[in-house]
């Protein structure tokens, strides 16, 4: 159990939070959800050529984006905002590895939103696997951060 006041003791805060409960957290799951349906989509239609499939590709990478850019925005107001999350190198591969989420799923945006169906195969659908695989990266070292070194987890004094 941690008693006192020592800082050092304690559990990184968040610095994005309301009423006490950290937003990355809350975020989070919508982009991976939406970048996960993409790559599930873009097998769809790799599989039956229904262009459905790859108009709800083009909606979902554009959603994911949207919901990714309230994720970082909160993710970087945490990792400003408590000195002992920048210490982590989780915290930084977390970081980086989602930037590169981000860049390569705006890219994969872009080149439906100007190609359309022909976008899709194989350009988007290798991208769409790209991405995937890094979220399974960065998920583990975002949970890593929070299991091993407790980021945002309230004090037992609280």
């Amino acid at each position: 159990m941690r008693t006192g006041t020592d800082l050092t003791k304690r559990n990184p805060k968040s610095a994005a939070s309301i009423a006490g409960h950290p937003i990355h957290p809350m975020l989070i799951p919508f982009p991976v959800a939406f970048l996960v349906a993409t790559l599930a989509c873009d097998l769809i239609f790799w599989r039956t050529g229904n262009a459905a499939w790859s108009t709800a590709s083009l909606y979902l990478l554009g959603a994911a984006l949207v919901m990714a850019a309230l994720a970082a925005l909160a993710g970087l107001t945490d990792f400003l905002g408590e000195s002992r999350i920048r210490t982590l190198s989780a915290a930084w591969h977390h970081m980086i590895g989602n930037v590169i989420v981000v860049l390569l799923s705006l890219w994969n945006w872009l080149l439906r939103y100007t190609g359309g169906e022909a976008a899709v195969l194989p350009t988007g659908l290798i991208i769409s696997i790209a991405v995937v695989l890094v979220l399974l990266y960065t998920g583990w070292r975002g949970w890593e951060m929070v299991y091993r070194h407790r980021v945002a987890i309230a004090d037992e004094t609280e």
